[in-house]
């Protein structure tokens, strides 16, 4: 048989391929050869052609049949032969392969072998694929090389060291006596490689944790090291860009870190050291970079004094000023971390990280306008929201969403007067309104109504906001519930804060009809217009004719939905026009009431403590008898028994009495309404209005000193946690909210929360307020289950989670068997 052709040339011929069929026919060819080579036992050319085989694998083609000529070469006595052999080794076997349990006597063998190379072969090898069962038999032999004082093998012993406590934890004892001595080697490669052995052991184990810091006393000697390493002058076998031996100090810093954290003794004796590789360490170099990064992380990490951490922060603020974007992106990811922490001494920073929402990398976009919402206060609330509005502008459609909700909560806490509030919010709405979450419009409906003394201002920004222009749908629901509340304003002219315009009743009536008639506006858009031509009737004299028309019209308009709010509307006009003024006038002001119990965060970022909120109790007064009366006739009841009330109920004394009684008292503001007494009213087969629906009760029980809440699921970083309201229309429903948190340091996206229930219960999934968990518990997702339990048995739920973290597509099942017993019983 001729001989085969060299490693070289084939790599040539290969080369000379011009498409990927020429080039497979050539691998085909070749493979063919040396599969005729290998059934003819050929000792003379294996080790050729084991070569090309590698070649081949790299390039992607199968190679497996190559496996035991690996294993034949490993047990030749020629260097050469062995070389290939456990390279063979590493490239197409690991420990799913039974195979590569067949040369565990021969890596044993050449762990005793008189020759320093070949021992470092099978060091290199066994660090790189051994299994359990391979590093428990030849973990001894990895033992004794760790203790030579061959410089060669002790550094690839004790990088084969770490391998076999990774897989092998409770072998890392076996190991301990060894390292006593490594860190006293004056070679880079032995002390690099002891640092990462440490480093391994320290992070596996709390118990070696604690043994290195008090009775090896590692930190002085990590400490001595550096400090040499640092004063050393030029050492041309070590040096990088002017620095010595970078990635040794790199992996120094990283277990003074790991020593350092939550330990004050091993804190202190390390500071002085950290001050002078953050002080002295070139800038000018990447690598001098990447020193000072690894310096800001540990001196972040453990119990340091101020002035370093001060000094720490002020390194990333100069980050931030590289032309390198991979610089600046860590520099923003790191000071996101401790901005809690350091919050003032971040602060100084803030012009320059303001400066890096107008990057042109998305990623480093993302960061800062994080970095920015973190850093909003009480102090700088205006010049910040004047920023991030301009960034709302102009920044990508995938920013806008969460731009606007970072803006929301700023606002919220720290809005310096009801008007900038309202202002800013409706700036956010004009410009990006379709981005914005579902309870921005109820939010700002809600500020609106409890700001009393600018109604005048507000309705008449939002009639100006939104003529001409219903592409923003929320900002149109908004404008149309105002100019449904307060037209009367606006047609008056009362504004004292601007300019007042002159508006007639009828151009405030076009504006709404051409929201009707719009194709922009959605089904919701049009339910808020036709109510707001509804409420205009009670605050409009002139133009009651034309809305009875256009009320009239929508009674058969396709949309059910719109369909019954006309013919509900257009009873009023006709059967119940005596109630009208009642039910239509204004909205009292409301209370804002949170699920876990009523706070307002004065200021936070360490300015103030957050304040209970004071919940007003509705004023007590007693409920006319006839006004019930009146709600029965509008239900259509004249069957029905009157109800007389046994007991004085919480009822506002006011014209709007009728009003409340439709509305059946609903607890706006967190204080416990009054049950009146069961009266005997027959079930009414099918109610003619919507209005029948609403309940004399509140709709859920305050849950603050109720039903606790529980921890559902935890694990990789990902926190699920469920609070919980008893529903007082149906006591068979409960209301589970799940709050999701992400404490690592990269965002969860496209999350997806599901959940089932045994046969005996029946379950309903709203819609999550977002699909992206943000990282470092910087925000949350909400999304709202109710499960109805009609047999009042115990409550049992699995959930499965689907989320892509760190690049890759995670899913999870979890049971949930702790739920409290007030949520079912």
């Amino acid at each position: 048989m001729p001989a085969p052709i060299r490693l070289r040339e084939l790599i040539r011929t290969i080369r000379t391929a011009r498409t990927q069929a020429e080039e497979r026919e050539m691998i085909q060819k070749e493979c063919a050869a040396i599969r005729s080579s290998f059934r003819e036992e050929d000792n003379t050319y294996r080790c050729r052609n084991v070569a090309k085989l590698l070649y081949m694998h790299m390039l992607g083609y199968p190679a497996h049949f190559g496996q035991l000529e690996c294993l034949k070469l490993i047990a030749s006595q020629k260097f050469t032969d062995k070389r290939i052999g456990y390279l063979g080794a590493m490239l197409l076997l690991d420990e799913r392969q039974d195979v590569h349990l067949l040369m565990t006597n021969c890596i044993k063998n050449d762990l005793n072998h008189s020759t320093q190379f070949v021992q470092g072969l099978a060091l290199c090898t066994l660090g790189c694929m051994g299994s359990s069962e391979m590093c428990r038999d030849l973990a001894g032999e990895v033992e004794k090389l760790l203790k030579t004082s061959n410089s060669y093998l002790r550094k690839k012993a004790a990088l084969c060291a770490v391998h076999v406590i990774r897989k092998v934890p409770e072998l890392m004892e076996m190991f301990l006596p060894a390292t006593k001595n490594l860190l006293n080697e004056k070679n880079h490669g032995v002390l690099h490689t002891s640092v990462v052995l440490l480093t391994e052991m320290c992070e596996r184990s709390p118990d070696m944790l604690a043994h290195f810091r008090k009775n090896e006393k590692l930190v002085p000697q990590l400490v001595r090291i550096l400090k040499n390493l640092i004063m050393s002058g030029y050492s041309p076998e070590h040096d990088v860009s002017g620095i010595s031996d970078p990635f040794l100090q790199v992996r120094i810093l990283r277990l003074l870190r790991i020593l350092g954290r939550n330990d004050d003794d091993s804190s202190e004796a390390m500071n002085d050291i950290l001050a002078q590789v953050a002080t002295n360490t070139e800038t000018s170099k990447n690598v001098g970079n990447a020193i000072l990064y690894e310096t800001v992380l540990t001196i972040m990490d453990i119990k340091s004094e101020s002035g370093l951490r001060v000094l720490a922060i002020n390194i990333l603020g100069r980050f931030l000023l590289n032309n390198d974007k991979n610089i600046r992106y860590v520099a923003l990811t790191s000071l996101l971390k401790t901005v809690q922490t350091d919050h003032n001494a971040v602060q100084r920073h803030r012009s320059t990280i303001v400066d890096c929402l107008k990057d042109l990398d998305v990623s480093i976009k993302r960061r800062a306008m994080e970095l920015s919402f973190a850093l909003v206060n009480g102090n700088n609330i205006r010049g910040m929201m004047k920023e991030l509005l301009y960034f709302l502008d102009s920044c990508e459609p995938e920013f806008k969403a969460d731009c606007a909700s970072g803006i929301f909560l700023a606002a919220e806490k720290y809005a310096p007067s009801k008007r900038w509030h309202i202002d800013t919010i409706m700036r956010v709405l004009t410009t990006a309104g379709s981005y914005v979450r579902d309870d921005a419009v109820p939010n700002l409906i809600q500020l609106i109504t409890n700001s009393v003394e600018i109604h005048a201002y507000t309705v008449q920004r939002l009639y100006k906001a939104i003529l001409g222009d219903y592409s923003q749908q929320p900002l149109v629901q908004v404008a149309a519930w105002c100019i449904g509340e307060y037209g009367d304003l606006l047609v008056s002219g009362q504004c004292e804060e601007e300019e007042p315009i002159q508006v007639t009743e009828d151009e405030v009536l076009d504006i709404l009809e051409s929201v009707l008639i719009s194709n922009m506006s959605t089904s919701v858009t049009r339910g808020y217009a036709l109510t707001a031509i509804m409420k205009l009737s009670t605050r409009f004299t002139c133009t009651v004719n034309r809305i009875k028309k256009v009320v009239s019209i929508y009674g058969s308009s396709i949309d059910v939905e719109l369909q019954q709010r006309a013919v509900e509307y257009n009873a009023l006009f006709k059967k119940y026009d005596h109630m009208r003024c009642a039910l239509l006038e204004r909205m009292p002001v409301m209370e804002k009431v949170t699920t876990n119990g009523p706070t307002e965060i004065v200021q936070t970022n360490g300015e103030t403590e957050p304040a209970p909120l004071e919940t007003k109790p509705p004023p007590a007064g007693p409920q006319p008898t006839s006004q019930a009366n009146d709600l029965l006739d509008l239900l259509g009841g004249n069957d029905i028994t009157p109800v007389i009330p046994t007991a004085p109920t919480s009822k506002p004394a006011s014209a709007g009495g009728e009003l409340l009684d439709l509305l059946g008292d609903i607890n706006l503001t967190g204080a416990p309404a009054a049950t009146p007494a069961p009266a005997s009213v027959p079930q009414i087969a099918q109610p003619p209005f919507l209005l029948d629906g609403l309940s004399s009760q509140p709709l859920f029980n305050d849950i603050a000193s109720g039903i606790p809440s529980i921890t559902a699921y935890s694990k990789n970083g990902l926190k699920i946690e469920f609070t919980f309201e008893r529903s007082n229309t149906n006591p068979s429903v409960t209301v589970i909210t799940i709050q999701a948190s992400n404490s690592t340091e990269l965002d969860m996206t496209d999350f997806v929360f599901q959940a089932a229930v045994p046969k005996t219960f029946q379950l309903q999934l709203l819609s999550p307020s977002s699909s992206v968990v943000p990282a470092f518990n910087t925000g949350t997702i909400t999304q709202v289950i109710k499960v109805l339990n009609p047999q009042k048995q115990q409550l049992r739920m699995r959930i499965k989670l689907t989320y892509n973290h760190k690049g890759s597509a995670m899913q999870d099942l979890a049971e949930v068997n702790n739920f409290p017993p007030q949520s079912w019983q």
